[in-house]
């Protein structure tokens, strides 16, 4: 199970999350990371982020062996438009996990959506797919896309993010007395009532929509590790990747149904770092 969860995630670059490994010590520090913070998830950060809230839930299925459930707490991160659970349902589908049957079709369908705002790793896997897939295959892969598209893409699923973090925060502030800068927010924990600052909880690029965005792409768009390298991709093919998506574009569905999940405890979720 761990061999199987690590490959996943080095594919498609769920570690960039993570501690990066020497070779990368000159780059710089990746930001801040509030799933890492125990206190930010206990204080109800997750509740107004439903992208990282379902992608974490995700994550913990798949340690336990829940694959089937995972999956769908990975579409439900990826109704909010969340690019790494996008990547990891094209993962599942490629591989047979939580499905049926694989899918490579349907996976490609997937990675072309992950790599939908040009993130390197997504768009050299969601080319590796495409060499792998036949004429019949790619003629399904685009067609299951504009479906895709039309209910997943950004078009259709920032709009919903957007809704979600602004109710989230107003819900959150309505609830305290004084302005964020000054706020103290305090946690119930073991040894009693633990006091995060509100001036860190309510940092902009976790509740603007635009800095929100702009924060994932600083953690995404240039992965720090992966199996299928940008390079390798154009060594193969000897040119640039285009990053445009061949799937045609859809009128999006913003009002489309939102997956239905488990019910899951997303507390101590923020307890460690997710490895």
């Amino acid at each position: 199970m761990k061999k199987m969860i690590r490959s996943i995630r080095f594919q498609i670059a769920i570690a960039a999350v993570l501690a990066a490994p020497a070779a990368w010590a000159q780059q710089a520090p990746l930001p801040p990371d509030p799933t890492e913070d125990r206190l930010m998830i206990n204080a109800g950060f997750l509740s107004a982020h439903p992208d990282l809230r379902y992608r974490l839930l995700g994550l913990e299925d798949m340690r336990a062996g829940r694959e089937a459930d995972a999956l769908r707490f990975f579409m439900r991160a990826s109704y909010y438009a969340d690019k790494p659970s996008q990547g990891m349902v094209a993962e599942m589908f490629w591989n047979g996990q939580g499905v049926e049957e694989r899918d490579p079709a349907k996976a490609y369908a997937w990675m072309d959506l992950a790599a939908e705002r040009g993130y390197e790793g997504f768009v050299a896997l969601r080319e590796r797919y495409w060499a792998s897939l036949d004429e019949a295959q790619r003629q399904s892969a685009l067609e299951h896309g504009q479906e895709i598209y039309a209910k997943y893409g950004d078009d259709a699923a920032q709009p919903r993010l957007t809704t979600a973090i602004r109710r989230g925060r107003n819900r959150i502030t309505g609830s305290r007395v004084g302005a964020v800068g000054s706020l103290q927010i305090y946690v119930p924990g073991p040894a009693g009532f633990e006091q995060i600052d509100g001036s860190k909880f309510f940092d902009e690029k976790y509740w603007d929509p635009e800095q929100y965005m702009a924060w994932h792409d600083a953690i995404w768009m240039k992965p720090r590790v992966g199996k299928v390298t940008v390079g390798e991709i154009r060594a193969a093919n000897d040119a640039p990747i285009d990053a445009t998506s061949r799937i045609p574009h859809t009128a999006p569905l913003i009002d489309a149904t939102e997956p239905a999940t488990p019910e899951r405890d997303e507390q101590g979720l923020g307890a460690e770092p997710l490895k």
